[in-house]
């Protein structure tokens, strides 16, 4: 199939959005995002990615306004200003910078990679991903792949757990301390890591015990696992917490703390940092003594300083973008002028078959088989040299946006073609976009 419509996007992102604007965004699950959006008609593709720090929707429609109206619906329960969209290029390239991690809150952090593979397959599972999105979901994994293991992008600070290491650290002496992490997913089991690097005892509450089991396994530190039912326990002793869950409710509240007297100056200093999202720490418990809570907004000065870090790797990486951009619109390209040549040749087979068919009849009595074999490699030998200058232009055709070519080819050869579909540039080209298929002349 040819790749046909417009890519439109839109995000909702740690940078143009807060945590509660990133909370309302979030869908049920990234399959139940791509659903919806391909419940709207005219939407053939779509690609969900959610995470801690994003949530991102990309379309492909038969325009930008449909695709920016399916978007703004979908993002119906944000305020608009937390919003960015974008058309088309720019979406398609910002996406290549996303799984490079560019746009992370820890520039160059390797989980968005893995996150950016997760949306792809859950995608697919959903049926959104086509002959539009295939190219640029892959070509993103693989731009993720080269800048991490071709340049020091993610050298240092490497996710959003380090970074909480790192903030907690500045208010607490990790040498000695007991930290507790809540959530065995993905960001626990980072944060988890980088705690047991410095801290002598860890305590690891989930609400599927064996998880946090196997993950305090892993650890070169003393570690135990604990039900969320057991936080009232374990709470009050940590010197460090760093919550990290899906849950759409806070899991840790003031009464896990009964025991702390809120009036208590002398009280031990605990950290807390929040990497839910939706937050996972009730509002109550800042109140109370001796107690500090951060949140994702909290952490910037540690991502700023990260970012300052790898300025020289992320210019080397920003270089690979635009390379791998310009292959991915050459692919695009390529793409379109294969499916007509297969058209042109699809046709001269049937013709040289057609014609064949005659020829042998006629000479049914006087062919023998070598004699047949002579003439289909002749007729073979036509059809090769006699498209091969046609194939060339149209090859080069596409390369140089020629799509009247392209145009003129598809009403010759494919027989399905209606003549009322083109491969001129859109009004989005003429806009600065490169469309990548079929458009209706305006």
């Amino acid at each position: 199939m040819i790749p046909t419509g417009v890519v439109s996007a839109a995000r909702v992102s740690h940078d143009s959005a807060r945590v509660d604007d990133l909370a309302a965004a979030s869908p049920e699950s990234q399959r139940d995002g791509v659903a919806r959006l391909l419940s709207v008609s005219e939407i053939e593709e779509a690609y969900v990615l959610s995470t801690c720090n994003r949530v991102e929707a990309y379309v492909v429609g038969p325009d930008p306004a449909v695709g920016r109206a399916t978007l703004e619906e979908f993002f119906a329960s944000v305020d608009d200003d937390a919003i960015v969209h974008a058309d088309h290029d720019e979406a398609l390239r910002h996406l290549l910078s996303v799984a490079a991690g560019l746009e992370s809150v820890v520039v160059g952090e390797d989980q968005i990679l893995g996150q950016v593979r997760t949306a792809y397959e859950d995608a697919r599972t959903a049926d959104g991903i086509g002959s539009m999105l295939e190219p640029a979901v892959t070509k993103a994994i693989h731009v993720g792949e080269r800048g991490r293991t071709e340049t020091e992008i993610n050298e240092g600070v490497v996710s959003l757990g380090s970074a909480a290491t790192k903030l907690a650290a500045g208010d607490v002496r990790l040498d000695g301390a007991t930290a507790l992490v809540v959530g065995a997913g993905e960001m626990g089991r980072l944060a988890a890591r980088s705690l047991a690097e410095d801290v002598d005892e860890l305590v690891v509450a989930n609400r599927t015990v064996s998880n946090a089991d196997h993950l305090a396994a892993e650890l070169d530190v003393e570690a135990r696992a604990v039900p969320l039912a057991a936080l009232s326990s374990v709470a009050t002793d940590a010197d460090v917490v760093v919550t990290a869950t899906n849950s759409s409710e806070p899991v840790l509240e003031s009464a896990h703390y009964a025991d702390r007297d809120s009036s208590d100056d002398d009280a031990a200093a605990q950290v807390i940092v929040d990497l839910g999202q939706p937050r996972d720490v009730d509002p109550s418990v800042a109140s109370l003594s001796a107690v500090t809570v951060y949140d994702l907004d909290d952490l910037e000065s540690i991502t700023e300083e990260t970012r300052e870090q790898r300025a020289d790797a992320a210019r080397e990486v920003e270089s690979m973008i635009d390379h791998e951009f310009e292959l991915l619109c050459d692919q695009y390209k390529r793409a379109r002028a294969d499916e007509v040549i297969a058209a042109m040749y699809e046709s001269a087979e049937r013709i040289k078959g057609r014609e064949l068919e005659t020829a042998f009849s006629k000479l049914e009595d006087d062919l023998s088989p070598e004699g047949r074999e002579i003439v289909e490699s002749m007729a073979d030998a036509l059809v090769s040299q006699l498209l091969a200058p046609p194939t060339k232009s149209l090859r080069e055709a596409a390369a140089e946006d020629d799509w009247s070519t392209i145009n003129t080819a598809l009403q010759l050869f494919d027989p399905h073609f209606s003549g009322n579909e083109s491969f001129s540039p859109s009004a989005i080209e003429r806009e600065g976009d490169v469309r990548v298929g079929p458009a209706d002349d305006d």
